[in-house]
């Protein structure tokens, strides 16, 4: 008679241990400056610890009254957002097609264009925002300037690379008929990757909101001056409005972008 016994579980908790072992050693080791670690005070958290409590005490006691003086500075985000985003999904569409293989079959056009892409992304918005506010001033417009210069290097990035990444028969059969890539990419290679920039527009759009509440930190306009400073003045009963604020315009966005995908899809 044949055993149907079923076999004892393999024991996996020795290797589960030795994992957290390891990350907990690893994590120890960077935190001791001897050997180049973070120096992590925990006397100081120990002492300062009420002085935050203090601070989340007030954050969490809004101060509505101040709700009316943020109504420009939010409108003024959100023409940032808006126009960044608008202004990246147009440059974004020619951008993304040189960097793609399948829609640029020219070598050196698309590392030029990759690299271009890449140096970018390499700068961090506040660099850029600093630089611009420097150049022309303080105000929006070097925050929309860096929110365009933001937008533009995610959405070449993640696009050009799902289109890499994906077949395209089309545009084969379309060579094969004598078609020029001019032509391809209009007529077959932008349709079909329509939805793709569709979604990244949407997000870039979720992000400008956000980001813009930075900017407005080394004076780049928005919603984040007032934030700033408000912080300045420890005026912590207003900033817990903004910060209340910006999550709800965030949400809403969010709420809307994820409908008009759904229309997309």
């Amino acid at each position: 008679m044949t055993d149907l016994a079923v076999p004892a579980r393999p024991r996996t908790w020795p290797r589960t241990l030795l994992v957290v072992a390891g990350f907990a050693a690893f994590t120890a080791l960077t935190c001791l400056p001897a050997i180049g670690g973070v120096e992590i005070d925990l006397a100081a958290i120990a002492r300062n610890w009420r002085n935050g409590a203090d601070k989340m005490l007030q954050l969490l006691q809004p101060d509505l009254a101040f709700l009316p003086r943020t109504l420009g500075p939010m409108l003024e985000t959100l023409q940032m957002a808006l126009i960044g985003a608008a202004a990246a999904a147009i440059v974004s569409v020619p951008l993304t097609l040189w960097a793609a293989r399948p829609t640029n079959p020219n070598a050196v056009t698309r590392r030029l264009v990759r690299a271009a892409i890449n140096v970018i992304r390499s700068v961090p918005d506040l660099v850029y925002a600093t630089i611009l506010v420097a150049l022309v001033g303080v105000g929006a417009l070097p925050g929309l300037l860096t929110l365009f210069l933001f937008d533009l290097g995610i959405i070449v990035k993640l696009v050009s690379e799902a289109i890499d990444s994906d077949e395209h028969p089309y545009l084969e059969a379309g060579r094969a008929a004598g078609a020029t890539q001019g032509r391809l990419n209009r007529a077959l290679a932008l349709p079909q990757s329509l939805p793709l920039f569709a979604n990244q527009w949407l997000y870039a759009l979720e992000l400008n909101v956000r980001i813009s509440a930075i900017l407005g930190i080394v004076g780049a306009g928005g919603i984040g001056r007032l934030l700033d400073e408000r912080f300045g003045f420890y005026a912590y009963d207003d900033v817990s409005v903004i910060i209340l604020e910006i999550l709800v315009v965030v949400i809403l966005i969010e709420v809307c972008s994820n409908l008009l995908r759904r229309r997309l899809t």
